[in-house]
């Protein structure tokens, strides 16, 4: 069974009716059960929940603790391409903006793995546009084993792919993907994505599924928070999760919580997430999937992912460049994919998070 059925399932779903009807009672009994379900989570999703966030903070810290430990798992995420086919409208990296394309050769992605590495960080997510005329398979598999000399792990966030690239990939070393649906909701999709291969809801819908059975160890999901209607986009997010932790027990399922920033082509999302929202669906979304990893990225500001750090994260970005070779010499006129706020180096965030009691994780995966 595809994810495409659940959607249908709750497609023309009255998630506004819903919410008028919650009750605290409602809440107060959602937080109590061992094993929430969707309607439960629904309700922690629901405006009248935030009023009780302490609460629901309280019980994401410690599913965290008793599932996670007192620990963070660092990532660096590496560009090695910004070539694209898409016309995604809220991304810089959109084939119409006019900006300064660069493919990383070889030798350079070993010069920024060295730089990289010297930070101490040994998990790597390496990303390209979705060009596969011009980032192959063939560049991509080079491109993972060369990494593979430097990072216990190597992760993808790259254009969707057949079952048996995935498996190449992995047999490789590659051990992690992530995939953004973006947006659940068909219409807004359409609407959003103009020109390329992602222009098929279906083909990127399907591909955590695939990357399962290509043998990823970790596959991490998400929607663009301000795409949708927040609330019933993270909604979906977590059924999606949920599905995949059900169908594929031996995968590990994670959710990125990305919020929208300021790209090139000067597009405003119809919908802003304020921060006592965000801490809403990251604790609802750590209520109801105890186990799934919960990324945070440098999206957020410094000040901000220290203060959630105890409630429900699980996972952290640090040093990041969202630029194409942006941890050595970066050309000038280099435009990111989206803008960073946390400009911390990998040292400084490992430091706020022992700050707050917790340990930093270099490392905590090696493919023997």
């Amino acid at each position: 069974m595809s994810f495409y059925k659940v959607v249908e399932q709750y497609r023309d779903f009255d998630v506004s009716n819903f919410f008028d009807q919650v009750s605290d009672e409602d809440i107060v009994r959602s937080l109590a059960k061992e094993k929430p379900g969707p309607m439960d989570f629904l309700t922690l999703l629901s405006p009248r929940a935030a009023g009780h966030l302490e609460a629901m903070a309280r019980k994401a810290h410690q599913l965290t603790v008793q599932y996670f430990g007192r620990t963070i798992q660092m990532f660096i995420p590496l560009y090695i391409s910004n070539h694209c086919t898409n016309g995604c409208a809220y991304c810089g990296f959109n084939h119409k903006n006019p900006i300064l394309r660069r493919k990383l050769s070889l030798e350079e992605i070993e010069i920024e793995a060295r730089a990289i590495a010297k930070t101490g960080m040994q998990h790597v997510l390496f990303l390209t546009g979705e060009a596969p005329h011009i980032t192959p398979m063939t560049y991509l598999l080079d491109a993972a084993q060369l990494l593979k000399k430097y990072f216990a792990s190597v992760a993808i966030e790259i254009y969707p792919l057949e079952v048996d690239a995935y498996r190449q990939l992995y047999e490789v070393g590659v051990d992690s993907m992530t995939m953004f649906q973006e947006t659940y909701d068909e219409g807004v999709y359409k609407r959003v994505h103009l020109a390329g291969k992602k222009m098929d809801y279906h083909w990127r819908l399907n591909g955590p599924d695939r990357a399962a059975r290509g043998g990823m160890r970790v596959v991490n999901l998400g929607a663009l928070l301000g795409l949708s209607e927040p609330r019933r986009e993270m909604f979906f997010t977590g059924l999606h999760a949920c599905y995949l932790e059900n169908k594929y027990i031996d995968t590990e399922i994670a959710i990125s919580l990305p919020r929208f920033n300021a790209a090139e082509g000067d597009f405003h999302p119809d919908y802003l997430v304020n921060d006592k929202t965000f801490v809403q669906f990251m604790t609802a979304l750590r209520i109801f999937l105890p186990r799934a990893g919960l990324t945070v990225s440098t999206r957020e500001n410094a000040k901000f992912r220290d203060r959630i750090l105890p409630l429900g994260v699980t996972r952290y970005s640090a040093g990041s460049s969202t630029g194409v070779g942006g941890y050595t010499e970066v050309p000038d006129g280099q435009t990111p994919q989206f803008e960073i706020t946390d400009a911390r180096s990998v040292a400084q965030v490992a430091n706020a998070i022992l700050v707050q009691g917790y340990q930093p994780i270099y490392k905590d995966w090696d493919c023997i």
